[in-house]
């Protein structure tokens, strides 16, 4: 065998390792296997206090999960249930900014598919695009653009892992139809306002510039995050069902004399901690006709 063929064997193993060796230590503590998997973002962590019967384990105590080191990212995994379906909950999660490859960003979604979740539900707090749009604006996802992920920074460079998923997964309708049809149903009769839309995801941990805006505006984007691209891609990649929903904290003109307040990520918390309510009752409602 060819030293570039033994060098393709031997590269992925890692990453279905990390995965497999973080669900080993979760599973000690927890034995139902979850059907649903949460990544909860900035400020939107709350939704994990209302898991019955809940077991927590801090991701320091879990193998290979890296550090959280950003304010609103609590960092516990949370198993128990909600809405009647067994449920693991990550409370908080990794970005790419806080200088982690995207292999590191995914481990906790690659982990949760080793515990047998077979949906995905991802949250994040984001920066609407559209003058119609207000803070507090809850935003079902129905397509993304990941600037990172289109240039380089994709969790799924390098050799591929078949046991993991395909070489070329296709990313159109990554963003499950019935998932989203059962969200927009709950949101009607939960009187809840629901836009859909696209999530435009960049690398940060700036936000954007006048220019930036507008481009962003410019190539179909409707809101504008530091996440949830690379979970969605990694979990496509392994067979899971995806739903996303943004909460809109703070609308971006692209205006140049508008200057936006310097206490920036605390406002942002601010309003997803009160859009947070919202969505908690939207997502349980989401698992309650899961779980029927």
């Amino acid at each position: 065998m060819s030293d570039q063929h033994s060098h393709q064997s031997v590269m992925p193993q890692p990453a279905r390792q990390q995965a497999s060796e973080a669900a080993q230590y979760v599973q000690r503590h927890f034995q139902p296997i979850p059907q649903v998997g949460l990544i909860l973002g900035s400020g939107l962590g709350g939704l994990a206090e209302s898991v019955s019967d809940a077991t927590v384990i801090p991701y320091s105590d879990i193998p290979h999960f890296p550090e959280v080191t950003v304010a609103g990212h609590s960092g516990h995994l949370i198993l128990g249930q909600l809405g009647g379906v067994h449920v693991a909950v990550l409370q908080g999660r990794f970005h790419l900014y806080e200088g982690y490859s995207p292999a590191q960003v995914v481990l906790p979604t690659r982990t949760l598919r080793q515990l047998g979740a077979e949906i995905l539900i991802v949250t994040n707090a984001a920066g609407g695009l559209d003058p119609a749009q207000h803070a507090g604006d809850l935003m079902l996802v129905k397509d993304h653009i990941g600037l990172p992920t289109m240039t380089g920074l994709s969790p799924l460079q390098g050799p591929n892992d078949d046991q993991l998923g395909p070489r070329f997964p296709a990313m159109a309708g990554a963003y499950d139809a019935d998932l989203r049809a059962k969200a927009r149903t709950i949101a009607h009769h939960r009187g809840i306002e629901l836009k859909e839309g696209v999530y435009a995801m960049v690398t940060g941990p700036t936000f954007e510039t006048p220019a930036e805006v507008r481009f962003l505006r410019a190539i179909g984007a409707d809101a504008v995050g530091m996440s949830t691209v690379p979970e969605v891609i990694a979990a496509r990649h392994l067979g899971m069902r995806v739903l996303a929903f943004s909460c809109l904290t703070n609308i971006a003109l692209g205006e140049e004399d508008v200057i936006p307040s310097e206490s920036g990520h605390a406002d942002v918390l601010a309003v997803a901690v009160q859009a947070g309510y919202k969505l908690a009752a939207l997502i349980t409602g989401v698992l309650e006709s899961i779980s029927s």
